[in-house]
């Protein structure tokens, strides 16, 4: 039986080993250096070992260049540092932090072999993404003092560190490690154990969801990436960040994963296998998704499948004015955008007084940005005079463009476009905004389906500069050269996809969003600690919860059963606590509560 850790264990840790020097463990070692603890770094390769010392050098010394250490405080930082090939080295240490390859087979024999060096009293952390740990305390004599401590890379930089406890972990070594974490700037999260934990878990499903999406050739890696970083203020597209984390360990952390859950979401997309059995492993290697300049460079460089610029041969038709259908934000915001853009502008409501509301509206957000000095008085004036309010689609008999901003709502849409038909002259191009809803079904509406296109601008237009383009099979080449040269002359990035439910963005964000729910529904995690995970473990500008209560519940809901009727996924079924929420009319900020409560204005 399993005795528990003695009182000692409750003193601080202040000679910590870090067994693995490679990124993370060097990283870690820094961490704990600058935080005045004693470190062992220890590796078996010799070359490891010199590579560790040398990188905390080169490390230390940057950070007396930024100013963020002085140079005394840099040399008690080295001082502090013992590096060692040998294991034995962690013989006086009060905390063992392992961050060999993820492994169950390496990683139980570093335990192992740590079980008969270290005090009985000694904490052992394994710094895994993926593994079980109780599996790696189970094997272990001592498994109440196994834990896992995940640090997120680059460790100087990334603030989160989940303390994973297993049904064996002592609560005297997750308060200590715990408090560890805050002494060294760190924002711990406690969890329990399962493949992934939370940032991983959540994280890797999206990135395996691009790698699937790439393979299939729905768009390009360049598209793919741009989307994510664009459309959702991602610090990194998730082809890169595969790369950076590298093909082979995504591959393992999702192989553990679908063990566990035998999702089809978290089954490797078969391209993982391909790269990681050729040796493109990415960054590491100097190829994987992209070719790098060399090995361990960050350094992109042009290869087969860049694409060039210019390459469209098709020229688009000349746009001079455009038409956009819709009096609410989406609507009103695009109008702006084409307005100060030099376009002339009709915007079209159900009534005259709902399209001068809008054009109002416009007015108001250009005296903001006079406000915020990103525009003279007299630019806001001539962009407002570019637009002209219309009480129908009428309006719209010369415009060479026209773009629907309705309801999410396929009849009405349908029904707009059926009048469009009629009312645009021959050869303007007819756009849809649609976030999920099939291209295809506005353009069938119409008796020219070869002029119709999708334009998904984000929310608030203005703002936000990414646009996905959206073929059907029936679009013309010329109407498709026209969106990809609007989008520049209007200064939007504009990302190429087919005509299937979700587009990119969508696509991979709301199965993301999706699984952070069952997440709570599991009782797993709270909705703060998930939110936490995400914004500092993985970079995320908003947590998933807050993304769900400023999109809306209702939105989301809508667009995760589109997502399921699609393309027939059970893993892709709107969580249960989401359509509970709905049902009960807890639709997020807009109703004053979603997943969390808000102040009525």
């Amino acid at each position: 039986m399993a005795t528990p850790l003695s009182d000692t264990s409750l003193s601080p840790l202040k000679t910590i080993a870090v067994v693995g020097l490679g990124t993370m463990g060097t990283g870690i070692a820094e961490v704990l250096a600058k935080a005045g603890r004693h470190v062992v770094g220890i590796d078996v390769s010799e070359a490891a070992a010199a590579g560790a010392r040398a990188a905390l050098e080169a490390a230390t010394a940057r950070a007396v260049l930024r100013g963020r250490l002085s140079e005394p405080e840099r040399a008690d930082a080295l001082a502090r540092v013992r590096i060692s090939t040998d294991l034995r080295a962690a013989a006086g240490a009060d905390l063992v932090i392992e961050v060999v390859p993820e492994s169950y087979e390496i990683k139980q024999q570093v335990l192992r072999e740590l079980d008969g060096i270290v005090r009985p009293e000694t904490i052992l952390a394994t710094g895994t993404n993926a593994l079980s740990v109780t599996r790696l305390a189970a094997d272990s004599a001592h498994p109440e003092r196994v834990l896992g401590l995940h640090f997120f890379n680059p460790a100087p930089a990334m603030r989160l560190v989940e303390v994973v406890s297993s049904v064996l972990t002592a609560p005297q070594a997750v308060a200590a490690v715990t408090d560890l974490a805050i002494e060294l700037g760190k924002e711990p999260v406690a969890i329990g154990d399962r493949p992934g934990f939370v940032a991983d878990g959540l994280l890797f499903g999206y990135l395996n969801q691009a790698a699937a999406m790439y393979e299939a050739k729905y768009a390009s890696r360049e598209d793919i990436d741009a989307a994510m970083r664009l459309g959702c203020g991602l610090p990194m597209g998730p082809l890169t960040l595969l790369d950076l984390i590298g093909i082979d360990t995504a591959r393992t952390v999702l192989e553990a994963m679908y063990a566990a859950s035998r999702d089809r979401m978290h089954a490797p997309a078969p391209i993982l296998k391909q790269l990681s059995a050729a040796g493109l492993t990415g960054r590491k290697s100097g190829r994987g998704f992209y070719t790098y300049e060399a090995p361990g460079s960050a350094t992109m460089v042009r290869d087969a499948l860049t694409p060039l610029e210019g390459a469209f041969l098709t020229p688009g038709r000349p746009v001079r004015s455009v038409g956009v259908a819709g009096s609410g934000t989406m609507a009103a915001g695009i109008a702006e955008v084409f307005a100060k853009a030099g376009y002339d502008v009709v915007l079209a409501a159900r009534s005259e007084d709902k399209a001068r509301a809008a054009r109002a509206r416009i007015g108001a957000s250009l005296s903001r940005s006079v406000d915020k000095g990103r525009l003279t008085a007299e630019a806001a004036a001539r962009t407002l005079d570019r637009i002209t309010p219309a009480g129908s689609c009428d309006a719209f008999a010369d415009v060479d463009l026209a773009v629907e901003a309705v309801a999410e709502d396929l009849e009405v849409k349908r029904q707009l476009f059926a009048a469009l038909d009629k009312v645009c002259k021959p050869g303007a191009v007819l756009a849809t905004t649609t976030s999920s809803l099939p291209v295809i079904a506005c353009a069938r509406a119409t008796a020219r389906p070869q002029d119709v296109i999708g334009m998904h601008f984000f929310n608030p237009a203005p703002a936000m500069k990414l646009v996905e383009v959206v073929r059907t099979v029936l679009t013309a080449d010329d109407v498709h050269a026209t969106a990809r040269e609007v989008c520049a002359a209007i200064r939007k990035h504009p990302v190429d996809c087919g005509d299937r439910a979700g587009f990119i963005v969508n696509a991979l964000l709301f199965p993301y969003l999706n699984n952070a729910i069952k997440m709570v529904q599991e009782h797993y995690a709270s909705l703060d600690d998930i939110d936490a995970a995400m914004k500092l473990g993985g970079g995320y500008p908003m947590g998933p919860f807050e993304l769900l209560d400023v999109v809306g519940l209702d939105v989301s809901l809508a667009i995760e059963k589109v997502l399921h009727r699609e393309f027939r996924d059970p893993g892709l079924a709107p969580a249960p606590l989401l359509e509970h929420l709905v049902a009960a009319g807890c639709l997020g900020r807009k109703t004053g509560r979603g997943f969390r409560e808000y102040a009525r204005r």
